[in-house]
């Protein structure tokens, strides 16, 4: 039986792929105050700026391709049963032959209605914008699939569970500061090897963490050699 390898990836795992981060120096926070773009009040009080900020993003992504982190962690399914547990809206997990993918803030390539949110939609990429008066089956407008500030993480059980069951846990350009997501480092159980891949010193809780001190795709691939 293959061990189960769970992995935590946030924006530093898309950076080498071209995808804009939130929270670093120059992200799109100091340009698109949160307030007014991630927030269900925002997005009421002005609904075309926000479908507006999605859809930029959204053509943005489908200019991207994977990197090669992406592509070994794709690869590393070989050898063991790689859950991925993401804060990442993008799909290059998905692109790159991940067959476990778990988004814990929402998906951007999907939108769902504001009336009934099990009513979710895959985006045409051909034409991914969504508008003013695109309406679900019910006849309600449709908004992003994204879990904005404010509301519930829905699949945050089920990243949970998978996390207790990991025999390998590993985290991968995320800063930790983002909860409930960076509560899942305490559902590691005691003497699962723990591994973090930043360039960046990261704060966490646990002291006999394993810090590889590099990018994402160059991480991974240290990562793979030390394992297998």
């Amino acid at each position: 039986m293959k061990k189960k390898l769970v992995v935590l990836t946030g924006a530093g795992m898309s950076a080498e792929s071209g995808i804009a981060t939130f929270r670093d120096s120059g992200g799109l926070w100091e340009r698109y105050p949160v307030e007014q773009v991630a927030t269900p009040e925002g997005f009421a009080a002005d609904p075309e700026l926000v479908l507006s900020f999605y859809n930029m993003r959204r053509r943005e992504l489908l200019k991207t391709r994977p990197n090669d982190g992406h592509r070994v962690l794709a690869t590393m399914e070989k050898e063991y049963e790689v859950h991925i547990i993401t804060q990442n809206i993008d799909n290059l997990h998905e692109q790159a032959g991940s067959s476990r993918v778990l988004h814990l803030h929402g998906e951007l390539m999907k939108a769902r209605s504001t009336g009934d949110e099990t009513l979710v939609y895959e985006l045409d990429p051909a034409d991914s914008d969504i508008r003013i008066g695109d309406h679900c089956e019910k006849g309600f407008q449709l908004r992003p699939h994204i879990v904005w500030f404010g509301e519930a993480v829905p699949l945050m059980a089920e990243a949970e569970q998978i996390t207790r069951q990991a025999d390998i846990f590993v985290i991968i350009g995320t800063s930790m500061n983002v909860y409930p997501a960076a509560g899942l480092l305490d559902e590691v159980r005691k003497n699962v090897p723990v591994y973090l891949i930043d360039p960046k010193d990261v704060s966490t809780r646990r002291y006999d963490i394993h810090h590889l001190r590099m990018g994402a795709s160059a991480g991974v691939k240290e990562l793979r050699r030390l394992l297998i």
